[in-house]
Order: structure tokens, then sequence, then C-alpha cells
């Protein structure tokens, strides 16, 4: 489809649903149980299948492998507020779609009734989400950020419970420094350049005086902090385990993209305004980053293997994926990108898909949740082993899947560069961390677990309700619904389709990889997308005001014709 206003769309539409579920979730509250089902969510769910149809399109758009530049208000770029549409920016889009519809279709279950106001939080974020990724100018980003990062403090609290309000306050306060330093940033960067639009920016950047030079570095590597903070970069990865972990199943699926903003940001940036033409400061990240994605991957493969829970070996597995992406960027040549946006779109299916897991395995298991300790298991062991064994291969990057695949391309591209070795040995040493934690808790939790561990469970139970072993599962506030009977069909379907989407990304691998190359060679043409949202004229309007007045003579001065 050729209609120029497609590529707003993203960001229109969840604004309109979210506006609109705002209404609807209110009535419900107020009229009890809607005859036929809850509307707010199958306006929601409806709105979720939309988007992804709509970025399907935009991604075969982009798949042609120009860049497309929209002009929000119709005022020409730097002036007025621009949109852009690249392969990378249409990939974040489809990714983004499939992991909310995942999250969407779990939610109808019956998470969403937990709190109020599910639905519409949800479609904010997804519009925070989505703009981030689209928007061209630096303002906006620090704009976007903050309409997901509102929306997901909302959904951070939704269920209630004292964990998830210990771990928003935390969250809340730290993302709170993080936009005071991007504002900060973002000023600095206007005083020396006068603009914020990002392909102005790579201009102004390049042409700034030696005298700026201390500036400019100060300021790029500002954002760089504050872009770690939202990728979960080491030390700044601390706030994810304690906000995952306490997040609702759908709501922490969801939140396995948001780290995703924050290594999009850094490879948008540091590629178009601070690469290799950025001037004085020229690659400012690039000595910095790869160092500290390798230790971000290290550390969270021994968070993995440290974990007591299994909320905390998928939030730590979202941590080592972080530092595998960035490593990926750090490595700074367009093979070394390509693998790491093929390896992104597997650890986020593969994140989303663990979370929605994990808490059927926990709801199946009737004491321990999913603590890492042997005990009954009520549900669909076989169904649920299978699904929890499927999306251990994608994490520990083994073959047949995709994970594997990944790896194998960042390893390859990682080999002429000067951090050949340290790259190999994290990597593969990571892998086996996780490998073994994976393992151990699968081993733990459906081979070693049956009935005849529940006496042992319930003994343990009630030893820590005389506050002598560990905190149980039910006072972290997840998960609250133990019916014990397996999974519910949206739940099925929810996680069903996040893990099927694993084998199919293997399958299509060829494709999919031709697609994340041609997208790391374009994230590298920097002229492109200078060309493309500078050079874009404003649309003749329709109906021109001024000049009806003046043929009319209705100005003072002007001549009727």
């Amino acid at each position: 489809m050729n209609w120029p206003h497609l590529i707003v769309v993203p960001v229109v539409l969840p604004l309109l649903a979210g506006a609109a579920l705002l209404l609807l979730e209110r009535r419900s509250e107020r009229g009890g149980a809607q005859p036929g089902g809850n509307p707010a969510a199958l306006l929601s769910l409806l709105s979720v299948i939309a988007q992804l149809l709509v970025a399907l399109m935009l991604a075969a758009r982009a798949a042609g492998g120009g860049v497309e530049a929209y002009l929000l208000g119709n005022w020409q770029a730097p002036f007025g507020i621009a949109l852009a549409l690249d392969r990378l920016s249409a990939m974040m889009l489809v990714l983004t779609a499939l992991v909310a519809l995942g999250s969407a279709l779990y939610a109808r279950a019956g998470d969403a009734a937990r709190g109020p106001h599910f639905h519409a939080l949800f479609q904010f974020q997804l519009m925070g989400l989505n703009g981030a990724f689209l928007t061209a100018d630096l303002f906006n980003l620090f704009v976007f950020f903050e309409v997901l990062l509102i929306a997901s403090y909302g959904l951070l609290l939704h269920g209630g419970g004292a964990a998830r309000l210990k771990a928003s306050i935390h969250y809340v306060a730290f993302n709170l420094a993080g936009s005071s330093l991007f504002l900060i940033a973002v000023a600095l960067l206007y005083g020396l350049t006068g603009t914020l639009n990002m392909a102005d920016l790579a201009e102004r950047v390049a042409a700034l005086p030696g005298t700026d030079t201390a500036m400019i570095r100060a300021a790029g590597l500002l954002l760089l902090v504050v872009f770690s903070v939202k990728a979960a970069l080491l030390p700044l990865y601390f706030w994810l385990p304690e906000t995952y972990g306490a997040a609702t199943a759908p709501v922490a699926a969801l939140f396995a993209i948001m780290t995703k903003v924050g290594v999009y940001s850094i490879a948008r940036v540091y590629t178009l305004v601070f690469g290799d033409d950025g001037g004085t400061a020229a690659n400012v990240a690039w000595p910095w980053l790869p160092l500290l994605a390798l230790g971000t991957l290290a550390l969270g493969a021994v968070g993995t293997l440290a974990a007591t829970r299994l909320r905390g070996v998928v939030a730590y597995l979202v941590v080592g994926s972080a530092g595998t992406l960035l490593l990926a960027l750090g490595l700074g040549n367009e093979a070394s990108v390509s693998a790491g946006l093929f390896y992104m779109i597997n650890s986020t299916l593969m994140a989303g898909a663990l979370f929605l897991l994990v808490d059927r395995i926990a709801a199946a298991r009737a004491v321990q949740g999913d603590h890492l300790r042997p005990d009954d298991f009520q549900g669909n062991r076989a169904m649920l082993g299978a699904a929890f064994f499927t999306c251990a291969i994608a994490a520990g990057g083994l073959p047949p899947l995709a994970g594997f695949l990944g790896k194998a391309m960042l390893l390859e591209a990682a080999t002429p560069t000067t951090l050949a070795v340290w790259t190999w040995i994290v990597v593969l040493g990571a892998g086996l961390g996780t490998i073994v934690a994976l393992s151990r808790a699968g081993s733990l939790l459906f081979w070693r677990s049956g009935p005849r561990h529940a006496q042992h469970g319930e003994e343990a139970h009630g030893h820590s309700a005389h506050g002598h072993g560990t905190q149980g599962p039910a006072s972290h506030g997840v998960p609250e619904a133990r019916d014990g009977t397996g999974l519910a069909p949206g739940q099925a379907l929810g996680a069903g389709l996040l893990v099927a989407l694993l084998p199919l990304l293997a399958l299509f691998g060829g494709p999919v990889h031709g697609y994340t190359t041609a997208a790391a060679e374009q994230l590298f043409e920097r002229r492109a997308y200078i060309d493309a949202v500078l050079g874009t004229k404003p649309v003749p309007a329709a109906i021109d005001v001024r000049r009806e007045m003046r043929e009319r003579g209705d100005i003072k001065g002007a001549k009727k014709p």
C-alpha cells in the first residue's frame, strides 16, 4: 500500500485506541460484567492485530531499500517534526507488534482484570514504542521515551502487591534520573548546534569547530549513559531483574521489547550523528561499548546461574541478550550489526515466550511456584515442558534454532577485530552458563517434580511461613491465579504464538538474515537518511486560505487579479 500517511498509523492508532479504552474500561468498572464478553479487551486485541498488519505493510515498503520521511504538520525538516521509515525501524515495528499480540492474547485470559485500565496503558505503551522507532528527532525520541515509561509505570503496578510497589519505586526513580540526563544532553546538543533533528544534527555536529570538541563529546557520552539505562548495559542493568521479575506475565513479556528501545537508539544515533563522519566526536561510543557489553553478557550468565527463581533466570537472560546485541553494535562493522539484529529477533521472542510460560509453570506447581525446587506438578507437564525446552534451546544458542545462527554469525564477524579472542571467550562461556542454568531449571521443574514431592513442598512452605525459610511466591504478588488446570485457551494461544515463531525464524533464517544484512548496510549509509529527511518537501495545501484572501482582495495592499 502506497498511502503516504501509513507511516504515522503505528503512532496514531494506539493513541486513539488507548483514549477509547479509557472510556470503555471506566464504563465496564461501573457496569460490571458485560454480556457477550469484555469490549475493552476485544478493542485492544483488534488494535494490536491492526498494528501488526500495518507494520508488515511498512516492512514491505521499507524492503525496497529507500528511506521514507513523513512531515507531521507539513513543516519541512528540521523546522517541524519528522518521522522516518527504513528497514531497521520497520523491523522493530513488526517485532513490537508480534510480542504485543502474544501478550494481549495471554492477558485476555484473566491477567488484564487484575487492575484498572490495563488495556489503555497497554496501547499507550505501544504508542511510545512505535514512536521511538519512527521518530527522526531527538527531542521527540525523549517524548516517546516518556510516553512508554509512564505507561510502563502503570503496567508494572498492575495487580498490586508489595513487591510490585517496591520494584516500581526503584524503576520510577532510576528512569526519572535517566530522563533528567537525557534533557541535559539534548540541551547541550541544541546549544552547540541549534537543532535536534537527527539528520540535521549529523551534518552540524560534523561541522563543529575544534573548540567545541570537549562539549560535543560530553553530550555524546551523556546520551550513551541515557540509552544504556534503557538497554540495561553494565553497570546500569540492576533495575531490570527486580522490575521484570515483579511484573505480571503479559506485562513482563511486553517489557522484553523495552530494552531494545535503548539498543535501537544507540544504533541509530551512534551511526548517524556520532559515526565515522561525526567530526571531532566521531565514534565517541565505540571505545566503551564493546567492553561494557562483554561485561554485561558475562554478568547476565552469572545471574542466570545464581537465580533461585525461574523469573530471575529469564530476567537475567534479557540482560545477557542486551549485552550480546550491544557487543554486536560495538564491534562496529556491518556483518556484526547484521548478526546482532538477527539475534535480537530470536532473543526478544524467546524472552516474551518464557515470561508467559513461567507464569503457567508457577501456577501448575502447588507450593513452590517458580522457585527452583522440586514440587508437585498439577498442569500439563508434557506441553509446558516441550515449550520450555524449545525456548531453552533458543536462549542457549543451540542448533537448530536461530539463536545458534545469530551467535555463529556474530563470532564470525568478530574474528577480524581486535576483540576477537575476548568475544569468543565471553560469548561461548556465557552460552555454556546459560545452558547449565536452564538445564538445572528444567530438571528441577519438570524432571524432579511430581506428586511425591508435594508433601516435601508443603513442609518447606510451612517452614517458610514461620519465618525460617525463603519468601514464598505469593508474597511476591506473582502469580495469584493457581487453578492448576493448565493453560486457558487465550494463554495457550499467546504463549504458543511466541514459541512457534522461534522454529519459524530458524526455518526462514535465510530471508530474515538477508533483510537484517540489508538493514545493517542501510544503517551505515547516513547520507541516504539525511537526504530523505531534509530533502522531503511539504505537500502543497489543498486549500490555501491566504491565496484565496489575496485573490478576493481581503489582504490589505493586495491587488485583485
